[in-house]
């Protein structure tokens, strides 16, 4: 099965939940898969993070944001922070899960492959 990788281009979390949702069932279907967060969507993997409907989540049994962020990098799910998004959200990469790159939009798309597929959010 082809990559799926996805770029999360707003700080919207509900937007973000469903990205997190799309990865890890790519990665239960056995298939990698790859998040990009472009400029302010990087203030989504802040330390001190929390959904703004995580409460009404959690209610339903489902995971609050930063639990789906967890579980997705557990399960394999690969995170790329942008480098200009971290300084404008006054955030260092080393306050990130060491699991969770930084990187930026050229070196992102030059590692995609012919067979890879892409989807923004």
């Amino acid at each position: 099965m082809p990559g799926l990788n996805i770029v999360v281009l707003t700080d919207d979390a509900e937007r973000f939940r469903g990205a997190l949702t799309l990865a890890l069932a790519q990665r239960a279907l056995g298939a990698d898969c790859r998040i990009f967060l472009q400029l302010d969507a990087v203030r989504l993997l802040a330390p001190t993070l929390s959904g703004p409907r995580d409460a009404e989540h959690a209610t339903q049994g489902l995971p609050t944001l930063p639990l789906l962020i967890g579980e997705a990098l557990d399960d394999g799910v690969a995170f790329v922070a942008c480098q200009s998004g971290l300084a404008l959200a006054g955030i260092e990469a080393t306050q990130l899960d060491p699991r969770i790159a930084a990187g930026g939009p050229v070196s992102f798309l030059q590692s995609l492959t012919a067979d890879d597929r892409l989807l923004l959010v």
